[in-house]
């Protein structure tokens, strides 16, 4: 009886470590759905993220599909930064785990728009590619 007791708790890690694997698998399978409709897409526990041609669209994964979804148009960012901890950081720059990694998107009505982000070299990646399609956006309108 008393092994049986030792052994309860384990069992229900395990129970609940697989129920977590069917959730996550069950959000990515959405995502991929979700995400044929973009040029460019990513997906993280915190936050999807597509774009196409000039618009991004982003959320949080959810087993039904993205939700609390917002677009915004290119044309509509007076400025795109790249922060880790609320601050403004260099491209080169190296971060350590745990931290808050967010892409910020000003609008030219002075709107503020997070896309947060796990991984440090992937939200680089994204902050050059909308910073190069935002400056050949605006090269071809002067």
């Amino acid at each position: 009886m008393e092994r049986a007791l030792t052994w309860l708790p384990l069992l229900g890690t395990f129970i609940w470590l697989a129920w977590a694997g069917w959730n996550e698998y069950q959000k990515v399978q959405t995502y991929e759905t979700w995400a044929t409709d973009f040029d460019r897409s990513k997906y993280d526990i915190r936050a999807v993220l597509g774009q196409k041609g000039t618009t991004l669209t982003w959320g949080k994964p959810s087993r039904q599909g993205p939700i609390e979804l917002v677009s915004l148009s290119l044309d509509q960012i007076d400025r795109i930064d790249l922060q880790v901890n609320g601050y403004s950081v260099e491209p080169k720059s190296f971060v350590k785990r745990g931290q808050t990694i967010e892409i910020v998107l000003t609008s030219t009505a002075g709107q503020l728009y997070r896309i947060p982000f796990i991984e440090f070299p992937m939200a680089q990646q994204w902050e050059k590619a909308l910073q190069d399609a935002w400056q050949a956006l605006k090269s071809a309108s002067i």
